[in-house]
């Protein structure tokens, strides 16, 4: 009785052996793994090809500027505006036959709320060349200088 290795009464195993349905899974894991298209952080983007006979587009040298200042001020050309005299200038420079370049250029220190509000009003007026300026002064981030 000592060496008695359990009891064997003849019943068949009521246990499913779970080493060939586990293979067969990692196996299946590792095709999946294997086909899935590795992402490519491209845009493809069919750009036409240049006409060496044509001539370029004239530039438009009109421009408008605005610039934020640190104490609250909107500056249109250089001249002082409030925010209601921005819009009628925005809408004003949209009926010109060809839009002029809007660029926004806010200081160093001026306020995040006047810059987002700003931007806000040349959004909804509906002006489509803009731009900002004046970002290679900023070498570093948090750096007025």
């Amino acid at each position: 009785m000592a060496m008695s290795g359990g009891s064997d009464d003849g019943a068949p195993m009521m246990e499913m052996n779970m080493t060939p349905l586990i293979d067969v899974l990692l196996v299946l894991l590792i095709m999946f793994i294997i086909t899935i298209p590795v992402a490519t952080h491209a845009i493809n983007i069919d750009l036409p090809a240049p006409d060496p006979n044509s001539t370029p587009p004239e530039v438009d040298p009109v421009t408008n500027k605005i610039v934020l200042t640190p104490d609250d001020q909107i500056l249109w050309n250089g001249e002082n505006i409030d925010q209601g005299g921005l819009v009628q200038n925005l809408q004003q420079s949209l009926t010109f036959a060809v839009e002029p370049e809007l660029q926004f250029e806010p200081e160093a220190n001026a306020s995040y709320d006047l810059s987002a509000r700003v931007l806000s009003l040349i959004k909804a007026s509906g002006v489509t060349k803009f731009g900002f300026v004046g970002n290679d002064k900023y070498r570093q981030f948090g750096s007025g200088e």
